[in-house]
């Protein structure tokens, strides 16, 4: 069994480790000067700046920088929220479905809009086909394009000397989108067709059972009605891009969306592929490599931690189960351990695995029920997201995040040696510090805040559907996976209410633009200042050392802020469990 455990989780980890330099290495030109593929992507390139009337070659203070893009994301929150308003009629709609209410609408375009793709909602009974194409999944493209521009924005400000511009907002989303997400999208969508993925504009189709089945009122059920859509193309940016949201209401566990192993395997690699790779792409742009794998090693040794405490705890099975006597033992004939929520065809290992791949890195796509998890295996991806979705996290802002958090660890170093701190040859200061302390607490804020309205109004109560404990861990479930635009969820909890669907889109909208703007912030403060020489004092920042002093700060962060909440609900459940 564990040999087994090793090679699945191992094989995942060097496919994924193989794509990092080469990709990497794309991504760095795409930035640069000259982007690769010009005689492909620059005609087309050219003629968006021309039809919008961009100047490609005008560059932007922190300031212009931001208020481009929050004008360009307020703009698509607002369409988003309109086309869903008025979907019935509009066209590609064959189900005839109706117009989304005004509550959920809103959620959904913030949620979209945020790269955060939380879902109170089933995706094939709720959305016309228009909406899905249309609406989400152009969010999903230019949503992750506006995190990758960011992260490029605050490198700049790193690598620059005494400059009072960090790039072209517009330049940096339209060569995200063009270069990078587009390609990759068209690639795995063709992949994931050939694996059974399916891609249609037919609507509905009902066929005959093979065996009819008797339901709870003695009628029997002879047909089923199977779902279809364009899913392909929304899958594959849905997880390139860190998006997570499903075409499906079971997302990913879906056979129509995920079908086959080999399918699973790339839907996996895909959520993680691009938010490694752009490790190497940040040490190729600060002329260090060794500092984008000091980084990659930090997120991967605590993505290895907590992989191993959800795939321990779910082996290890259900201790009430087994004081009933129930064989829960690993052998030839069953997989052994706590399968509830999970699908046969992935087992154990790889719905551990994608769970928390996919809460590290801001994804919240799922193949299997993270409320059927024991409580150790529930707190594990619940902790990841606590940690800042900085571990991978999503394309651009996972990496923004760490850098935030590499920032905070060469402070708090240079406080214990008694120099100032300096990252990569900049100063840190207190404007810099100031920045980064609220981009680590606004998510922890809204987090806390949000668990801590909906556990004391009744309106909060009302669908929490589980008491005790477990109930608790879905409300702070929700809370944290919208204040830290993750999208995942415990399905035990009605989210779907005006109440949910206002504080969870809220808190999405909060927790994605206003730490944008302190990131900026400091992109600006940083390309302002001069860079300082190496010296003897000088802390280097791709050593072991420092990655075991960045684990510490970003562990540390989150267990101070996160315990209590966590000791009233999967940790006193996992100790009730084993009463």
């Amino acid at each position: 069994m564990i040999s087994n455990i090793i090679i699945q989780i191992g094989s995942f980890l060097l496919v994924l480790l193989a794509c990092v330099i080469p990709l990497g290495r794309y991504m760095a030109k795409v930035y640069g000067e000259t982007p690769p593929m010009q005689r492909v992507f620059g005609p087309i390139e050219r003629l968006i700046y021309r039809l919008l009337g961009i100047d490609a070659k005008t560059e932007m203070n922190w300031k212009h920088y931001a208020v481009a893009l929050l004008g360009f994301n307020g703009l698509g929150l607002l369409l988003l929220y309109g086309l869903q308003r008025i979907q019935a009629w509009l066209p590609l709609n064959p189900q005839q479905l109706p117009a989304i209410s005004a509550d959920s609408a809103f959620n959904t375009a913030a949620s979209f809009v945020s790269n955060t793709n939380w879902q109170g909602y089933a995706g094939e009974t709720t959305m016309s086909y228009l909406t899905q194409m249309l609406g989400l999944t152009v969010q999903n493209f230019v949503s992750a394009a506006t995190g990758m521009a960011v992260l490029i924005g605050l490198i700049r400000g790193i690598t620059r000397r005494s400059s009072s511009t960090i790039g072209n907002f517009w330049v940096d989303l339209t060569r995200s989108t063009l270069y990078i997400l587009l390609p990759l999208a068209l690639v795995l969508s063709l992949v994931l067709v050939s694996q059974g993925v399916v891609q249609s504009f037919n609507p509905s189709q009902t066929v005959e059972l093979l065996q009819p089945i008797v339901n709870a009122d003695g009628q029997t059920i002879s047909q089923q009605t199977i779902a279809l859509g364009p899913a392909a193309s929304q899958i594959a940016i849905k997880q390139l891009g860190t998006n997570g949201g499903g075409f499906f209401n079971v997302n990913s566990a879906h056979p129509l969306e995920n079908p086959t192993p080999l399918s699973n395997l790339f839907e996996l690699l895909s959520i993680v592929v691009i938010p490694a790779a752009l490790c190497y792409t940040f040490g190729i742009m600060v002329g260090d490599k060794r500092q984008g794998w000091a980084i990659l090693a930090t997120m991967t040794i605590i993505l290895l931690g907590f992989t191993a405490l959800a795939v321990g705890a779910e082996q290890a099975g259900n201790p009430l189960y087994q004081k009933l006597g129930v064989d829960d033992q690993a052998s030839t004939l069953q997989a052994g351990g706590n399968m509830e929520g999970k699908e046969t065809r992935f087992g154990i290992v790889n719905s551990a695995l994608w769970a928390t791949v996919t809460t590290a890195a801001s994804n919240g796509s799922v193949n299997s029920m993270h409320d059927s998890y024991t409580p150790l295996g529930g707190l594990a991806p619940m902790v990841l997201m606590q940690l800042g979705e900085v571990i991978f996290g999503g394309v651009g802002s996972g990496l923004y995040g760490m850098l935030i958090f590499a920032i905070i660890t060469v402070f708090v170093a240079g406080l214990m040696v008694g120099r100032t701190p300096e990252y990569l040859g900049k100063k840190i200061e207190a404007f810099e510090m100031k920045m980064a302390a609220l981009i680590i607490l606004i998510p922890c804020v809204t987090t806390l805040l949000i668990t801590a309205i909906a556990v004391s109004s009744d309106a909060g109560k009302a669908t929490v559907f589980n008491s005790g404990a477990h109930g608790f861990s879905e409300v702070l479930y929700a809370a944290t996976s919208a204040a830290n635009n993750n999208g995942s969820a415990f399905a035990g909890l009605g989210a779907n209410t005006p109440f949910y669907n206002t504080w969870l889109g809220i808190a999405m909208l909060v927790s994605r633009f206003w730490l944008i703007i302190p990131t900026l912030a400091i992109a600006g403060g940083l390309a302002n200042k001069k860079l300082i020489p190496q010296s003897a004092g000088t802390l280097p920042t791709h050593t072991p050392l420092f990655v075991g002093l960045l684990i510490g700060v970003v562990l540390i962060v989150g267990a101070l802020t996160f315990i209590p909440a966590l000791a009233l609900g999967p940790i006193v459940e996992h100790l009730l469990m084993s009463l």
